[in-house]
């Protein structure tokens, strides 16, 4: 059983659920409407003395599917020309399934149950992964369905800011406006966050554990 301050390994960490940060760029707001367009993922490992550190990262450009919509403004915001022909972009499904794989093998190595969604408005990340599960037919979704850690609510507890910038600053990170805004970018930044806020959290627990 996890005690903070006490290494214990990731499978007992975060009550068997292995840590992905996850970041998607669509064109709007709606899972159900609005195109998946890049995907980024940042597999989180540990330490043999239970720090995290971030691991591997997956990404992928998405082609909107058949009917997405795509509202400007998002487009404006992101950066992205959905149908430039450099774009080397997958479909939804070869899109999903080139992310869920390598996750699927870190949760068994890790020996966890499945994978929780770590992400900055994590709800966001999650509901259009979900949807394009759903419509694309994956039954094997390596992430739990509707829990998730949401680095806004941690960053918040822990450095008082919610907007990534300045909750990354916060923690001793420089940050790139240039590049903001790239599920990739995104995705390890909130996974460095993530790691310095958990890590943070047991070195407190293991100083008050020596000052006993």
């Amino acid at each position: 059983m996890y005690e903070p301050g006490r290494s214990s390994p990731m499978s007992e960490r975060f009550r068997g659920f292995l840590p992905v940060v996850v970041d998607v760029e669509t064109g709007g707001f709606d899972e159900r409407t609005d195109a998946l367009l890049e995907v980024a993922a940042v597999i989180i490992e540990q330490e043999g003395d239970g720090t995290l550190r971030t691991g591997k990262t997956i990404s992928t450009h998405v082609i909107p599917f058949e009917g997405a919509n795509l509202d400007p403004k998002s487009l404006e915001v992101n950066g992205i020309d959905p149908f430039h022909p450099l774009r080397a972009a997958r479909a939804e499904r070869e899109a999903l399934t080139h992310i869920f794989g390598p996750v699927r093998d870190a949760v068994s190595d890790a020996n966890c149950t499945r994978a929780i969604l770590v992400g900055h408005n994590a709800f966001f990340d999650l509901k259009f992964i979900n949807a394009a599960a759903e419509r694309t037919r994956i039954k094997k979704n390596p992430f739990h369905p509707f829990s998730c850690l949401d680095t806004v609510s941690l960053a918040g507890l822990a450095y008082g800011q919610t907007v990534l910038a300045r909750a990354v600053s916060a923690c001793g990170l420089d940050w790139d406006t240039a590049e903001a805004h790239g599920a990739v970018y995104d995705t390890e930044m909130t996974a460095e966050l993530f790691c310095r806020i958990v890590n943070r959290w047991e070195s407190l627990h293991q100083s008050r554990s020596t000052q006993r």
